[in-house]
């Protein structure tokens, strides 16, 4: 695995998140913390660039989805800009960005929707995207899938991810596999002999020597 290609991906791991005080918080997602800090530092470590993507709602709700806008007016406007508090965009010590981090503020779901994700990850040369967050069914999947779509080999780190229960983490974490992420753990992730195949680099291969006329 070339670590120069690749990038990790943090999600939404804020206190309005992660906080059981807060009326969005993902019951499993406080408990995925230290995981994902060993994850971060061994990212760190070997050089991969770490990407912080969060959510910031302005204050009059003018970019709340309008799913979620009902939910917003009722939860004090939740995840404000300079928040604190269980509904804040405060992040424990694990999830502070360091020199050389980089942080997104997403609109939606997915990381890479109206966002400069996969603008700056191309800049850099990433083709293996690793994923870690909350919450799996949402932010992670569709991430994944524009991922995928976007022809970046997709790793998922499951005990680094989180959702509201085990049965909903279950089939997504199978349904994101059938389609082609590569779901790992966090003990795999930090051995040192940890790979994973460009399976992304190697279908370019064969479409660049493939010498079928195309129609």
């Amino acid at each position: 695995m070339d670590w120069k290609t690749t990038a990790l991906v943090v999600i939404d791991m804020e206190n309005a998140f992660i906080d059981p005080a807060s009326p969005l918080c993902i019951k499993n997602a406080l408990a995925t913390v230290p995981a994902c800090g060993r994850v971060i530092e061994k990212a760190r470590e070997r050089k991969i660039p770490v990407f912080f993507v969060n959510r910031i709602y302005r204050k009059n709700g003018s970019d709340v989805e309008f799913t979620r806008y009902q939910s917003w007016l009722g939860g004090d406007r939740y995840l404000a800009p300079g928040s604190t508090g269980p509904l804040s965009i405060d992040v424990p010590e694990e999830f502070k960005p360091k020199a050389g981090d980089y942080t997104i503020i997403k609109p939606r779901f997915s990381a890479f929707f109206q966002t400069e994700l996969d603008l700056i990850l191309r800049r850099l040369g990433i083709r293996t995207v690793i994923l870690t967050g909350t919450t799996t069914p949402n932010c992670i999947r569709t991430t994944c899938y524009d991922g995928l779509s976007l022809d970046y080999n997709i790793l998922i780190i499951e005990d680094c991810c989180s959702s509201n229960t085990e049965e909903i983490q279950r089939v997504n974490m199978e349904d994101m596999a059938r389609v082609g992420a590569v779901i790992t753990s966090a003990e795999e992730f930090l051995q040192d002999d940890f790979t994973v195949t460009d399976y992304a680099a190697e279908i370019q291969k064969k479409v660049q020597a493939d010498e079928t006329t195309p129609e």
